[in-house]
């Protein structure tokens, strides 16, 4: 018998990502799990050249811790809105974390030791996926355990 008692919901707060909303609750009230509701605020300081790359941004970097506080305080205003109003079937826990959305998505599955990932999938065509990815196909690839990806309710499947 499946016995999930973690249950992992990455969003991104996009309608792709509410699509999954509704699985995951179902899911985790089925099986009295907790539910995991993760956002990743992917981290451009990381990725600014530094100074030794011939380029600078003078004054930026100073106000780098200064901009994750806002947006971690944002993202968890926002993530306290992506349930149901008033669900409370099973125990909520909120999280962020700050990096790359697979990589973190990854890692928090695994720290947290989750038994199920329920993700929404945006359903890019073929060009838009090669060339921006897909967080969800890494995840499905990557992931220490099962992955459901949900698409939206107006993705249309087309034949490559």
């Amino acid at each position: 018998m499946i016995n999930l008692q973690r249950i992992l919901l990455p969003t991104d707060f996009s309608a792709a990502a509410a699509a999954a909303v509704p699985y995951a609750c179902e899911l985790a009230a089925t099986f009295g799990a907790e539910l995991h509701v993760l956002y990743v605020i992917h981290d451009l300081a990381a990725e600014m050249p530094d100074f030794g790359m011939g380029l600078a941004f003078p004054g930026y970097l100073d106000h780098v811790p200064q901009q994750r506080e806002k947006l971690e305080e944002q993202a968890i205003q926002h993530l306290a809105k992506v349930l149901p109003s008033g669900w409370s079937k099973a125990r909520v826990i909120l999280a962020t974390r700050l990096g790359p959305p697979f990589q973190r998505i990854i890692e928090y599955a695994r720290e947290h030791q989750s038994d199920l990932i329920v993700m929404g999938t945006h359903g890019r065509g073929m060009l838009k996926h090669t060339l921006l990815g897909s967080v969800a196909e890494r995840v499905v690839r990557k992931a220490p355990c099962p992955v459901l990806t949900i698409h939206p309710d107006e993705h249309e499947f087309v034949l490559p």
